[in-house]
């Protein structure tokens, strides 16, 4: 794997594209930042990226005032992180003893990391969204606990939609109230009435939606919306499904949005969406349910948004988990002490609520903020995320090639004028099959 790669899902929302420095580098091979070679008996060590180590920190402060155990939180970039546990793994010797794993890493590190089945209990699982027990668990064992979880919700302009002229045009061209759409149809339905132009120039300067055509995970999400279970492929049987009805019935929603969104959306990622709502040119973005508390005080919609869940197409309700776990390496020396974190990490999750993120990944973790104000967004993740329709991305170690090689560039043409939704999945099956033979 290359050292620098096109970053998706939750991490390109939070923080972009980051290098591996070589400093990094340099320090990654002698073992600097802690860890089990050298460390007292007294410390664990904990490689995290800036997310993780955000969430963790409250936890790891109340572990070492209630133990005496401190937790060294070593903070990485994104690919250095990566890299850092690829390497150290493969040495068979390892500078930490527990490791912050992005969802999408689990399948291609479960043969580095120890089985965390005891920890799985019945209690446990029945506080965890569906979807994480099920990636949680690779080859039969669980390799990892999750710490904190994300999915895309609904965000629309409060402004807009309680105004009461909009209010009355929509109902007379429509026939049903105006509100938060929760179906495809209502969302087709309000992203073409918002388009509009608002000035007077004969120009549009408010679209209702916006296309992302650079990022994959909002299209797996409408694979799910559209009723499809096996999401791209079947790791267990290595059927590839992305050319079946229900991928393309949702490449074809997802298209048929163009008109009421931005130009260029071939380039558009996480990143560009956001600026696009701040700016007050959207009214409505799917966006990943932390940023609902993090607006910046200088956006046009400041005070005027909105939260709702993920919007529903034939099948439900969909979102796709953004999810980190805590994973243990084989390799240390202090397998009871990582785990015995681990456990009080998943005890003392509601801790997470107030980091600058403000992510967990307990069910009652998210029901605790459910009446709190400034929180509407956990009730819309909490939705999105129990929805029997919410799958996790395929258990494959193949999955970040897929995206970059296969699924991003397959979207990228299909929201292009003329694109042939069918003849583009068709062409993607035969590249994943010769990824994955």
């Amino acid at each position: 794997m290359t050292k620098l790669r096109k970053i998706r899902g939750t991490r390109a929302a939070l923080f972009g594209t980051a290098v591996l420095s070589v400093t990094a580098l340099a320090l990654t091979g002698c073992g600097a930042g802690g860890g089990t070679t050298g460390a007292s008996d007294d410390e664990l060590t904990v490689l995290v990226e800036g997310g993780g180590l955000a969430e963790l920190q409250p936890i790891a402060d109340l572990y070492k005032e209630e133990t005496g155990t401190s937790v060294k939180l070593v903070e990485l970039p994104y690919d250095g992180l990566y890299d850092r546990i690829q390497t150290e793994l493969g040495s068979g010797s390892v500078s930490f003893d527990i490791a912050a794993l992005d969802a999408i890493w689990l399948s291609a590190f479960a043969d580095g990391v120890q089985p965390l089945d005891d920890l799985f209990t019945d209690d446990v699982k029945s506080d965890l969204f569906p979807g994480l027990v099920t990636e949680a668990q690779v080859g039969g064992n669980y390799v990892g606990m999750p710490i904190f979880t994300n999915s895309e919700i609904l965000y629309y302009r409060t402004d807009l939609f309680n105004d009461e002229t909009n209010k009355a045009d929509f109902e007379a061209e429509y026939g049903y109230p105006l509100a938060p759409p929760s179906t495809w149809e209502q969302y087709t339905d309000v992203a073409k009435f918002f388009t509009r132009d608002t000035d007077g120039d004969g120009q549009v300067d408010l679209y209702g939606t916006d296309v992302k055509g650079a990022v994959e995970t909002e299209w797996l999400a409408t694979v799910s919306q559209a009723g499809e279970t096996t999401m791209v492929l079947d790791p267990a049987s290595g059927e590839v499904t992305i050319d079946d009805a229900d991928h393309l019935k949702a490449l074809d929603f997802y298209t048929s949005l163009l008109p009421y969104a931005p130009a260029g959306a071939a380039q558009l990622d996480w990143a560009g969406s956001q600026n696009l709502f701040y700016q007050g040119k959207l009214a409505m973005m799917r966006f990943w349910g932390h940023a609902y508390t993090q607006t910046p005080d200088d956006a046009a919609v400041k005070g005027n948004i909105g939260a709702a869940p993920m919007i529903a197409g034939p099948g439900g309700i969909a979102g796709v988990p953004g999810a980190w776990y805590l994973s243990v390496p084989t390799a240390t020396t202090k397998s009871e002490a990582a785990k015995a974190f681990i456990a009080f990490a998943y005890e003392n999750n509601e801790l997470s609520v107030d980091t600058s993120l403000g992510l967990v990944s307990r069910i009652s973790a998210f029901e605790s903020q459910a009446e709190v104000e400034g929180k509407e967004n956990y009730p819309a993740i909490l939705e999105t995320l129990n929805s029997p329709a919410t799958y996790a991305r395929p258990a494959t170690p193949q999955w970040q090639e897929i995206v970059n090689t296969v699924l991003t560039p397959m979207l990228q043409k299909a929201v292009e004028p003329g694109a042939d939704n069918a003849a583009l999945l068709k062409e993607a099956k035969a590249q994943i099959e010769a990824i994955i033979k």
